[in-house]
């Protein structure tokens, strides 16, 4: 299925796998609970439901941190929600310290591991052109 939008995360390379997954579960939770990308419940065989996720795929991509940044500058630029993850979020425990960390830095001089994005498919593509695919 062909999709006009383009859900993608970048990661910063460098970290830890338990911070890879860590940050991609809390971006995509911003994503899927602002946008309108989560399809229909699913129903096993025996009739258990289970959550619905998301309708199209999830393009997961590595970056180091200048790139990141630039990143950021460009897509604030675009039709582009984003969500963010910063290294000091690592260091909080809620999501309420969460956001007064991001809130002590100017937007250059934000500590990004992670980005999320959720836009048209074209502005999401210019913005991920280039980058390496996470293994």
């Amino acid at each position: 299925m062909d999709f006009d939008t383009k859900l993608a995360v970048i990661l910063k390379e460098d970290l830890f796998p338990w911070q890879k997954l860590n940050v991609t579960a809390f971006l995509m939770s911003g994503i899927g609970g602002t946008q309108p990308i989560i399809g229909e419940p699913y129903v096993d065989g025996d009739g258990v439901s289970y959550l619905p996720m998301s309708q199209q795929p999830i393009m997961i991509y590595s970056a180091n941190g200048d790139e990141l940044k630039e990143i950021l500058q460009k897509a604030l630029r675009k039709d582009v929600a984003m969500t963010i993850y910063t290294d000091e979020i690592f260091k909080t425990y809620h999501d309420e310290d969460n956001r007064a960390k991001v809130a002590e830095y100017k937007t250059n001089d934000l500590n990004l591991v992670g980005i999320g994005m959720f836009g048209k498919k074209n502005h999401v593509s210019r913005l991920t052109k280039g980058l390496r695919l996470h293994e």
